[in-house]
């Protein structure tokens, strides 16, 4: 992995950063149509940057932290706006931000004191965040269409959302545990 910083890829990841203010103000404002084209394209710069940083070969150590702090800010604070907007319910924020919160600590605890880096993504996690990301674009799209069906469709994704952050947040403990044990 390289040690550049200003990549291509790192600089795509910053610009969607900055989508960011912009999603949330137009939430906040109920301009949902408008939101939902800044989140597609805050996906699209996500997928991009990915690809480009694979056939550029300019993966970086900047990136490889930026690009899921980057996810993250945009799906935090999107279920928090959301929230707000009453257009997600409260305690699934609570669950998904805690869930995070924790994970979060218990990695930086484990750094520091034993010195143990690597926490790769799992399987359960990147689920985790792909029904999140599904969910917050199906939860803008109805309340930019007003489509009945999108209804159901977010009802049922609340459920997987739940059990898969629920499932993933044990799984994180369970293998990180073991990872230390066995250390």
């Amino acid at each position: 992995m390289s040690g550049r910083i200003w990549t291509v890829p790192n600089q795509i990841t910053l610009l969607r950063l900055g989508f960011l203010p912009g999603f949330l103000i137009l939430i906040f404002y109920e301009r949902y149509g408008w939101a939902l084209g800044v989140l597609l394209l805050a996906g699209l710069s996500d997928g991009i940057d990915g690809l480009l940083a694979r056939r550029l070969n300019q993966k970086s150590e900047l990136g490889a932290y930026l690009d899921p702090i980057a996810d993250k800010l945009m799906l935090s604070s999107s279920f928090i706006i959301l929230a707000f907007k009453h257009k997600i319910a409260w305690w699934l924020t609570i669950l998904i931000l805690s869930r995070d919160v924790l994970m979060l600590m218990v990695a930086a605890v484990i750094l520091l004191i034993s010195g143990y880096r690597p926490f790769p993504p799992s399987i359960y996690g990147k689920l985790t965040t792909t029904f999140q990301i599904l969910l917050v674009f199906t939860v803008v799209a109805a309340a930019a269409f007003h489509a009945p069906w999108l209804a159901a469709v977010n009802h049922l994704l609340i459920y997987v959302v739940t059990g898969f952050t629920v499932l993933s947040g044990f799984h994180y403990s369970f293998v990180i545990a073991r990872r230390l044990h066995a250390a």
